[in-house]
């Protein structure tokens, strides 16, 4: 089991539960709030001493106008729910940036019917589709990864799904697709960095973007009055027994990262 240690901020200051940013919000580069991927266009801006012509007004709405509808594509698997839970508000996040859709799939199960009756799993949200096929994936303009964690490395279930892309892969089909990935674990040692870390080899082989969150929602990342997963690797959720559900904190980083990815999405698609 993986267990990492991260950035910890001064004892003397307090850090308020910062809420996650919108694509458009203009926020200062700082621990108190989620850093927006405005900042540091901006910043960026005020060392360039280049001159450059002022862009008319049609220019800038037709660079502001993504090339059609983007679509970012959050597939997983999620056996008691926990996944799920982030996936959905995930969809939030991506869906609140103008111009780019969320799809949520969840993969295949590979588990018979009466295993997972056994294992007292939940049936599935029937509203949520099956993805047909791993060739689907070709259409998204960027993707989100779900999956628990089986031993600090992803679910057989997603693993299959993943080793189902050889197709894709002989054609490259997916190089340079942006991806990301969020995780759930039964304990805080349990593999809320690895399961990600160990994952990027699938998204390696194909040529993919892989799009980490950083520490770019802020204060809310560095709390440590309460119990919540996620890293700098993406969003995580602590299932425990099974029983815990996704707190507020967790659920507000799946959406940021939501928000996140869409906004790299849109910005790639304008390059």
């Amino acid at each position: 089991m993986g267990k990492g240690g991260g950035c910890v901020p001064s004892k003397k200051k307090k850090l308020p539960l910062a809420a996650s940013a919108t694509a458009d919000d203009s926020l200062p580069v700082s621990r108190d709030a989620p850093v927006s991927l405005d900042d540091h266009a901006e910043a960026n801006a005020t060392t360039t001493t280049t001159t450059t012509t002022e862009p008319s007004a049609s220019a800038e709405a037709a660079a502001a106008a993504p090339p059609g509808g983007l679509k970012v594509y959050i597939v997983f698997y999620s056996m008691y729910g926990h996944v799920e839970g982030l996936a959905k508000r995930m969809k939030a996040g991506v869906d609140g940036v103008e111009g780019v859709e969320a799809v949520l799939y969840r993969v295949p199960e590979t588990l018979p019917g009466e295993v997972l009756e056994q294992m007292k799993a939940p049936e599935k949200d029937p509203a949520v589709k099956v993805i047909g096929s791993a060739a689907e994936l070709a259409d998204a303009d960027g993707v989100l990864f779900g999956f628990p964690t089986r031993y600090g490395c992803m679910a057989a279930q997603m693993k299959a799904f993943f080793d189902s892309t050889g197709q894709l892969w002989q054609e490259q089909k997916l190089a340079g697709k942006p991806a990301g990935f969020f995780v759930s674990t039964g304990t805080q040692g349990g593999g809320q960095e690895t399961t990600a870390w160990t994952a990027i080899t699938q998204l390696a082989h194909h040529g993919m973007l892989f799009v980490p969150i950083g520490y770019t929602f802020g204060a809310g990342m560095f709390m440590m009055d309460s119990i919540h997963g996620g890293s700098p690797y993406g969003a995580g959720v602590y299932a425990g027994d099974g029983s815990r559900e996704p707190n507020e904190t967790e659920l507000a980083l799946a959406e940021h990262q939501g928000k996140y990815m869409a906004t790299v999405v849109k910005r790639l698609a304008q390059a």
